[in-house]
């Protein structure tokens, strides 16, 4: 058995236009726009929505929105959405990029969310 959860929303945004994607999303959504010191290609923009993350990710591709499905077994997450219909795009070891029937993006990752939260939001699978 395995659990897993709706993570967040990412805004893949070209790096010219991520600076000015974040500040919209952020006034947009009544939050703060904080860019991390780690990982500069994301924006955190926090004070939204609680136990969801919506992040500005800068990439080197076209404008989208993805979704993060964070799991305890990014494995059989995996597998498990793959037998839904979903295709698997990049295996990166710690996380897999997979598109949903009707074309769009996910990512299956690790944990994320404080323990607390998921832990009493994450759906239990088999």
């Amino acid at each position: 058995m395995h659990r897993s959860r709706l993570f967040g929303m990412l805004v893949d945004t070209p790096a010219s236009s991520a600076p000015a994607a974040a500040d919209f999303w952020a006034a947009a959504l009544g939050g703060s726009a904080h860019q991390s010191v780690d990982e500069p290609e994301y924006t955190r923009i926090t004070g939204t929505v609680d136990g969801f993350a919506m992040v500005v990710q800068s990439v080197d591709d076209q404008a989208r929105i993805h979704l993060d499905i964070e799991t305890d077994d990014v494995q059989a997450e995996s597998e498990r959405l793959l037998a839904l219909g979903a295709t698997l795009v990049t295996d990166n070891g710690g996380h897999k990029i997979l598109r949903a029937p009707g074309g769009h993006l996910l990512c299956v990752v690790p944990v994320q969310s404080p323990a607390d939260i998921f832990t009493t939001t994450a759906q239990s699978w088999p």
